[in-house]
C-alpha cells in the first residue's frame, strides 16, 4: 500500500468518471485493447507494459481479466503514480520515467513484453519524439507482441463530420458539468490539490510541468499508421474506432 493514499478506490472511481466524461465509450475501447492482448497469448498470463498508465486504469483491468498477469506501469506524474501504487500494491511494478527522453527504457525491469498498451496519453509528445518512441516500443516487445495506442485520432477524410461529432460531444459534456454530475479535468485536479495526502504530490507535478503538458497534438490515424510502419512493425492497422477517436495496433 502506498504511504501517501489510503482511499485509492475513491480516487480511482473519481478519475474514471472524469475520464468517461470525455470518453463515453472508454470501457469498450479498453476491452477491445485487452482482446488484442488475449489474441497474441499462447495460453499463459501476459507480460504487459501499461505505458503512461496514470492511476492504473489499464493495469487494473488487465489484472481483472488476466489474474496472473505480470504488469509494469510507467508514468512520470507523482500524484497519479501514488494513486496507482495504492490501488495496485504488489500486483504490479510501478516505474517512474519520462517518455520524452529515449533513456526511459533503462527504468524497466525487463523487456520481452507480450503487449504494450496506452490510452489518451501520448498526444502530449511532439511528432518527432512520438515517432522515435514507437520504434523504442518495438524493441521492448517480444516477437509477435502487440502495441495498441488509443487516443483522439480523427479520420482525415471526414473533417466536417468529425467537427460535428466533437461539437456534439462537447455540448453533452458541458451539460454534465453544469448539472454537477461529473468533474471536469481542472475540477478533478483542484480536488486533488486540496487533499492533504495528494497536495504535495500535485505540487511536485506542477514543478515537473510548470506550464502544463506540451500542447496537445492529435494527428489522424493515418499518421500513426505510417509512423508505426516506419518503425518496423510487421503489421499495423486500426483496431477500433469511435467517432473521432481510434485505437491503432501494431504487431512486432
Amino acid at each position: 500500500m502506498s504511504p501517501y493514499i489510503t482511499d485509492a478506490s475513491a480516487w480511482q472511481e473519481s478519475w474514471d468518471l472524469q475520464q468517461e466524461a470525455y470518453l463515453p465509450d472508454r470501457e469498450h475501447r479498453l476491452t477491445t485493447m485487452l482482446d488484442a492482448v488475449d489474441a497474441v497469448l499462447d495460453g499463459r498470463p501476459p507480460r504487459l507494459l501499461d505505458l503512461a498508465g496514470g492511476t492504473g486504469s489499464i493495469s487494473l483491468r488487465t489484472l481483472a481479466r488476466f489474474p496472473g498477469a505480470e504488469v509494469t506501469l510507467v508514468d512520470l506524474d507523482p500524484a497519479l503514480l501514488a494513486i496507482a501504487g495504492a490501488s495496485l500494491g504488489d500486483r504490479a511494478t510501478i516505474v517512474t520515467a519520462d517518455l520524452g527522453t529515449p533513456d526511459w527504457r533503462a527504468a524497466l525491469p525487463h523487456d520481452g513484453y507480450d503487449a504494450v498498451l496506452t490510452a489518451t496519453a501520448l498526444h502530449w509528445l511532439p511528432a518527432e519524439r512520438l515517432s522515435a518512441l514507437y520504434a523504442e516500443l518495438r524493441d521492448v516487445l517480444r516477437p509477435g507482441g502487440v502495441f495498441v495506442n488509443a487516443d483522439h485520432m480523427p479520420e482525415d477524410t471526414l473533417p466536417e463530420l468529425t467537427k460535428r461529432l466533437m461539437d456534439r460531444a462537447r455540448d453533452r459534456r458541458d451539460a454534465r458539468y453544469a448539472a454537477g454530475s461529473v468533474l471536469s479535468w481542472s475540477q478533478w485536479w483542484e480536488r486533488a490539490a486540496a487533499d492533504p495526502a495528494l497536495a504535495p504530490l500535485v505540487a511536485q507535478r506542477h514543478a515537473i510541468y510548470p506550464t502544463g503538458h506540451s500542447p496537445e497534438w492529435n494527428p489522424p490515424a493515418s499518421w500513426h499508421l505510417a509512423a508505426l510502419t516506419d518503425a518496423g512493425y510487421r503489421e499495423v492497422g486500426t483496431l477500433w474506432r469511435g467517432g473521432p477517436d481510434a485505437a491503432v495496433a501494431a504487431l512486432r
